[in-house]
């Protein structure tokens, strides 16, 4: 569905199924692990923020540790310096990306015409730069729901329209009266 207007009968976020108020026009977006939560800071908002922080910090120390384990293996191999830093300066420079990469999707919404090749060329990034994703994610989560600012300036923009078109068409014209035309 649009995000800029509901069926008219869709209850509110929050309200569910259980009778609660109906209003009508745009409904906001929901957020991964926060819903529509993040409009009122209702339905344990802050204890899911935490969660997030610190869900998303574990699993960042967790993957960090199997890279290490994976750095060890190599050690073990005796690869060589050259290429222990490789490997380490080829994590850094995906995570690096990764993370800018994640961040810039909370601010912004990706330009869908330049989506389709660098998205693809740019998942094998985020997959090896996952702990730059994860650490944008923690940080990013300590100020507000990842993703909150941009969903919270559409809502606004999508019921600020919403009220702009109800604004223009209060009232029956059908039932309004015709004016007699004016002689010369």
């Amino acid at each position: 569905m649009s995000d800029e207007q509901r069926s008219s009968g869709s209850p509110e976020p929050g309200g569910g199924a259980s009778g609660g108020p109906e209003r009508q026009g745009p409904e906001p977006e929901a957020i991964r692990f926060f819903g529509t939560t993040w409009l009122h800071h209702d339905g344990g908002y802050g204890l899911r923020r935490a969660g997030v922080a610190v869900g998303s910090l574990a699993l960042a120390a967790a993957g960090a540790a199997v890279l290490r384990f994976a750095f060890q293996g190599l050690e073990i191999a005796d690869v060589g310096p050259f290429v222990g830093i490789l490997v380490v300066a080829g994590f850094a420079i995906c995570s690096a990306l990764a993370f800018r990469r994640t961040w810039d999707g909370f601010v912004r919404r990706p330009d869908p015409a330049a989506e389709s090749a660098a998205d693809r060329s740019a998942q094998s990034l985020m997959f090896i730069g996952f702990i730059g994703s994860l650490l944008a994610y923690f940080c990013r989560s300590l100020v507000e729901a990842p993703g909150e600012k941009l969903h919270r300036t559409e809502y606004a923009a999508a019921r600020a329209r919403y009220e702009r078109r109800r604004g223009s068409r209060t009232g029956n014209p059908a039932a309004r009266k015709s004016r007699p035309k004016k002689r010369r």
